[in-house]
């Protein structure tokens, strides 16, 4: 499994969301009800725990869309692909 399926996967089975949600490139924080606070954490849990990392509070609070949440994975050694 490629790092972008992973991380694709966490947005699906953390957010309980389709796959298709998980394609839009836009798909930004309160942008759909499971996202919002409760559900931020439940991501960036199973995040940490797919790619063995421990995000920084500053990182955890930047990350706020699907897009940006790429570019802050970079900064702990995990890229995703297209």
């Amino acid at each position: 499994m490629t790092n972008l399926e992973k991380y694709r996967k966490a947005f699906i089975d953390a957010l309980e969301i389709e796959e298709e949600k998980v394609e839009i490139e836009e798909l930004a924080y309160q942008d759909i009800p499971q996202w919002d606070s409760v559900g931020h954490m439940g991501l960036i849990a199973e995040l940490e725990d797919t790619f063995d990392i421990m995000m920084d509070t500053d990182d955890i609070i930047d990350f706020n869309s699907y897009k940006a949440g790429k570019e802050i994975m970079k900064k702990y050694g995990v890229v995703i692909g297209e």
